[in-house]
């Protein structure tokens, strides 16, 4: 706002407010001078004075505004584009703080691995999680234990993607590999309550923009404690160079007899016969199959110590392979078994795990992990039973590949392996974390079941190795299955073609 003056006969024209560089400015013309120029003079200087004038205006309604050209030039491209959907929320310890527009993306499929660009962390599966006081998002990962990553969590939540920070915790059960199994835990932001897909990526490679993300589909949407599909799931992990076909076909018969209705296979790789038998227990609707590449990633172990031979990660992935099947049923099965394809866990008074889990809960409380004795069956040695007992006939699988379990009916002595390679029973839905052998954090921690109830037959080669035949224990507990067990095998091997069919006979 400008002001005109007449004081001391002068012509004054005063800024009436501050001006952006703090000064108060006029601009004075003694009136006598004025009057003394010529009439082209006078019309000059007049025209000077106007210029400043406008000068001064502009500036003061620049700095009024902040409108420059080139904010007015933002606004109206901002009001002639469509409306943003998607909105990209920076939140710090869960709570939202900026709001940062992001464009539409194209829907992609959901990838089963995932690696964080500019890290060595390779994500394997993403569960929401229900039992934490703050309700999260778990992504399951294998990380190079001696980096240190700032995770990023990125959500497609309904119609926005919004972001907050990831912390990692590592499972102490690495085997001393320099990879181990990590959890991410993501906090859900605001006004997320049901992510349907999460990208994790390193805070450092800013990457939460790139449009060829890759997103892993959250599972475990909905929180069950009844009505589960399945009673009993069993997770067999790392099925890798696998040719143990005979072997295969009798611990998923026997697992059926014993009240088994899913078994999840961790496959890397297998025989071609083999794989026929997984295909047959998948449509039968038993099995399923999950694809498990992770050397295409990490430099995969065959053993589970680095001492063993070469490899970043114990035994295949096996951790996480049983972490990820533990999530993946939690919500679909009552109980959950942690066990291999040569091991099954027997009850010694009752038929069946039906029968035996009640009797456990009752004895040693529910909502447990239940720990079984290994017993170790070995494979070099091929003896008879006593003679108060009798084997079915066996005749027509000495040439299917693999171990017949029921020619190997003699158990090693107890000792120290007994009681450190146990396998597990559990309620999936009381425990966080697993191991190979037990599980790391649960809410109502293990118990050991007598051996007199039921122990695990782990039929394998021997452990003790320099042991004599004559020191080995008969165990006949498998041949009270044989009635049903030997035809339920011979059936899916004819099936398949691994025996001739009974037409042909």
């Amino acid at each position: 706002m400008l002001s005109y003056e007449m004081k001391n006969k002068k012509f004054c024209i005063v800024k009436a407010k501050v001006s952006p560089f703090g000064l108060k400015r006029s601009i004075c013309a003694k009136t006598s001078n004025i009057s003394a120029m010529g009439d082209n003079q006078k019309i000059k200087w007049l025209m000077c004075i106007a210029s400043v004038i406008t000068f001064i205006y502009l500036s003061y309604c620049t700095y009024e505004t902040g409108k420059t050209f080139h904010h007015w030039i933002k606004y109206n491209e901002a009001i002639a584009s469509p409306p943003i959907v998607y909105e990209l929320h920076v939140t710090h310890n869960s709570s939202p703080e900026h709001a940062v527009p992001l464009g539409p993306y194209t829907q992609r499929s959901y990838t089963s691995l995932a690696a964080v660009k500019g890290t060595k962390t390779l994500l394997i599966s993403a569960y929401l999680e229900h039992r934490t006081d703050e309700k999260q998002v778990r992504v399951i990962a294998v990380v190079l234990r001696s980096e240190n990553v700032a995770y990023r969590c990125l959500f497609r939540c309904q119609e926005k993607q919004l972001l907050s920070n990831g912390s990692a915790s590592i499972h102490r059960d690495h085997f001393g590999f320099a990879y181990g199994t990590a959890d991410i835990m993501c906090p859900l932001p605001s006004g997320c309550e049901t992510p349907s897909s999460i990208a994790v990526t390193s805070a450092a490679a800013n990457t939460t923009d790139d449009p060829n993300q890759e997103f892993l589909e959250v599972k475990n949407q909905q929180e069950k404690t009844e009505s589960f599909p399945y009673n009993f799931t069993v997770c067999i992990s790392t099925m890798f160079d696998f040719t143990n076909v005979l072997q295969l076909v009798q611990s998923l018969e026997m697992l059926q007899l014993l009240g088994v209705n899913r078994v999840v296979v961790y496959k890397t790789s297998c025989s071609p016969e083999t794989q026929r038998i997984l295909d047959y227990y998948t449509h039968k609707g038993l099995l399923e199959v999950i694809p498990w590449s992770l050397s295409r990633y990490v430099n995969v172990s065959r053993g589970w110590l680095p001492s063993h031979g070469p490899g970043e990660l114990h035994y295949f992935g096996q951790i996480p392979a049983l972490n990820d099947c533990l999530y993946r049923y939690m919500y679909q099965s009552r109980y959950v078994a942690l066990h291999d394809i040569d091991e099954l866990i027997l009850p010694q008074k009752v038929t069946s795990w039906v029968e035996l889990l009640p009797l456990l809960e009752k004895k040693y409380g529910a909502n447990k992990c239940y720990m079984f004795e290994n017993h170790m069956f070995p494979i070099s040695f091929t003896l008879s039973p006593p003679a108060s007992q009798s084997l079915p006939p066996q005749a027509d699988w000495k040439n299917v590949p693999g171990v017949n379990i029921l020619a190997h009916l003699y158990k090693e002595p107890v000792f120290e392996e007994t009681h450190t390679n146990f396998k597990i029973i559990v309620n999936p839905r009381v425990v966080f974390s697993t191991s190979v052998h037990g599980v790391l954090k649960s809410q109502h921690g293990c118990t050991w079941i007598g051996w007199n109830i039921a122990r695990m037959y782990h039929t394998r080669s021997p452990r003790q190795i320099h042991l004599t035949k004559e020191k080995l224990i008969y165990d006949g507990r498998l041949l009270n299955y044989s009635t049903r067990f030997t035809p339920a095998v011979n059936k899916v091997l004819r099936e398949t073609g691994l025996l001739p069919s009974t037409d042909s006979l």
